[in-house]
C-alpha cells in the first residue's frame, strides 16, 4: 500500500488537511456546540491570504460568540 500525506495523518485534522497538504492558510475557531460537545468552523484560504484570513476568523468569533469557560468534571481519588 502506498502511504501518502493524505491517508497517513489522523482523521481529526480532516477538515484542514489538504489545505495544509497544498500549504494554503487555514484556522479553525470555536462555532457553537453540539450538546455538551464544542465545535469548530474551519476556515482555508488562498496562497498569501494569511492576514485577511485571519481578520475574517476573528470577525466570525466576535460574531458567533461561541466561547464558554470550560467545566471540570470532579477527579476521582
Amino acid at each position: 500500500m502506498i502511504s501518502s500525506p493524505l491517508t497517513s495523518w489522523n482523521t481529526s485534522a480532516a477538515s484542514c488537511r489538504a489545505a495544509a497538504v497544498a500549504g494554503y492558510p487555514s484556522i479553525t475557531v470555536p462555532a457553537g456546540f453540539a450538546g455538551p460537545l464544542p465545535i469548530g468552523m474551519s476556515f482555508i484560504g488562498g496562497p498569501g491570504t494569511d492576514e485577511a484570513l485571519l481578520r475574517f476568523a476573528a470577525a466570525f468569533e466576535d460574531a458567533a460568540q461561541a466561547r464558554r469557560a470550560p467545566a471540570y468534571l470532579p477527579t476521582s481519588s
